[in-house]
């Protein structure tokens, strides 16, 4: 009698004592069915070859391989229905080509040869020898030959047998990834101080950082982070000090990157590169002098832009030495002085929020010599990583199980306050001769765009393709009114939250 061990809600059994399962891929399976009967396939609860009928979309493989483990008696496999992600493929694969070791977010796993699907060794190919399961791909269901190429499987196949096999049970591991996946490239912060920015950047190289073996060491890396501070201003020696930064050490470290003097003991300065390295025609250039320049002659100039980086040296092999900081853009927006900077490499745990102070002090500077308030200040590290030996990945992990919530946190009290969403605001109504949910997309107390649906999901669906949001926690929230809304809509009593 098939029995499932996954995902037997979402089964369709036909005949418990059948030796074929029917693979339906992303089609539904009772579209399938009907299909079948109209084909004049048996569907007899007491005399169908068919046991059982499933999707497999891009998940769910393993659970399926460790229900056929249990149920020995389902002796052929039948693919009918529409591919949208590959499943077809990774089927056909593990029986035919096997799967081999690799590594994947961190952790030994096992990737079916010749696709990028990876399991945890709970079930494997090996595991399937003795036991005799014939997979048939029949998926090209649609055109008008597939009746009867399916009415010719069914009759041809042989008389079914009763196997003396065991059921095997097995379960699927958790696996204890390294890392979580994400886009390698889009990692972004916005969060308010430097203090509060630096506490997001370690959880998410905590979280999302991949291990890299580097010439110099293993490293917790994330790639092309960017951070925006909307208020980059000095935080009080008491907060500081409680996460292990000296105020007066940063700000020591301000007053020296904005001195253009060479350093006799280090091959570069970061102030040094800026104000007193490069030259032209003999003469030696004050690049922040010349933003300056550019930006008191043109308040609206994209001509203050410096780079730190140069090629006729540091690019070459053998010398060392190199700056870290490559490039500072400074830009009049919204009325403010705004400086973006980016890292070729940053180190997240200890430099990060010194070269933020750095910075600080160096728009502090041009604002004030160009007449502008500061504005916000984003650095853009291209590799950010920590060293996870020692130490490192202790106090990281320290500074990560602090983040209790995605609130705002005064780093003075500690207090939690909501964040709120650059993208505005929205208020939720319905129109009952209509029939509809109507969202209004705010914005400091003006109306932006108005979106009307009947559902939640359609309403939904605007605002994702307009990227009305930017915070998840506000779009959770979001979701859970309009689900809320939809209810009163439909004459259902509004549940308090």
């Amino acid at each position: 009698m098939f029995e499932a061990l996954y995902y037997q809600d979402r089964l369709q059994v036909i005949n418990p004592r059948g030796d074929v399962g029917v693979v339906t891929l992303w089609t539904p399976p009772g579209l399938i069915a009907n299909k079948l009967r109209n084909w004049g396939i048996d569907l007899q609860a007491d005399s169908a070859r068919i046991a059982v009928l499933g999707n497999l979309y891009g998940n769910g493989l393993a659970e399926m391989l460790i229900n056929l483990l249990y149920n020995p008696q389902i002796g052929h496999l039948l693919i009918l229905g529409r591919d949208l992600a590959g499943s077809r493929q990774e089927l056909l694969n593990f029986f035919t080509l096997g799967v081999e070791p690799n590594h994947y977010l961190g952790r030994a796993m096992f990737r079916i040869i010749g696709t990028e699907k990876h399991l945890d060794g709970s079930v494997l190919p090996e595991d399937f020898q003795g036991r005799p399961l014939a997979v048939r791909d029949l998926s090209m269901w649609r055109d008008e030959e597939a009746a009867e190429r399916i009415r010719d499987y069914f009759a041809t196949l042989p008389v079914q047998q009763s196997p003396l096999l065991p059921r095997v049970r097995r379960a699927l591991q958790q696996v204890q990834v390294q890392w979580y996946p994400s886009h390698p490239g889009a990692h972004s912060v916005l969060r308010r101080t430097p203090l509060e920015a630096w506490q997001e950047v370690i959880f998410l190289l905590l979280r999302f950082g991949q291990r890299r073996q580097l010439r110099k060491g293993e490293r917790l890396e994330l790639h092309n982070c960017k951070v925006i501070v909307e208020e980059p201003v000095v935080e009080s020696e008491a907060v500081l000090a409680r996460w292990g930064f000296s105020l007066a050490a940063l700000q020591s470290y301000q007053q020296t990157i904005l001195d253009g003097t060479p350093s006799a003991e280090q091959p570069y300065t970061y102030g040094n590169r800026l104000r007193g390295y490069f030259q032209a025609e003999g003469v030696t250039i004050d690049a922040l002098a010349q933003a300056v320049h550019h930006l008191q002659e043109d308040e609206e100039s994209r001509r203050a832009y410096i780079s730190l980086w140069d090629s006729r040296r540091d690019i070459l092999p053998g010398v060392r030495g190199h700056p870290c900081l490559v490039t500072l853009f400074f830009r009049k927006w919204a009325g403010c002085l705004t400086l973006t900077a980016t890292f070729r490499s940053h180190n997240a745990l200890d430099g990060w929020l010194r070269n933020c102070y750095g910075l600080m002090a160096i728009q502090q500077s041009v604002a004030e010599q160009v007449g502008m308030p500061v504005g916000s200040l984003t650095l853009i590290s291209h590799s950010l990583s920590i060293d996870p030996q020692g130490e490192g990945l202790s106090r990281a992990q320290a500074i990560a199980a602090a983040k209790k919530s995605a609130d705002r946190v005064d780093p003075e009290t500690g207090k939690l306050s909501l964040r709120t969403d650059p993208h505005g605001e929205f208020v939720i109504t319905i129109d009952r001769e209509a029939g509809e949910l109507v969202v209004q997309h705010l914005w400091q107390g003006q109306l932006l765009h108005e979106y009307r649906g009947r559902s939640s999901e359609n309403i939904e669906k605007q605002l994702a393709r307009d990227c009305a949001l930017s915070e998840i926690s506000h779009a959770l929230y979001l979701g859970r009114e309009l689900a809320r809304w939809q209810m009163k809509l439909q004459g259902q009593p509004l549940r308090e939250e």
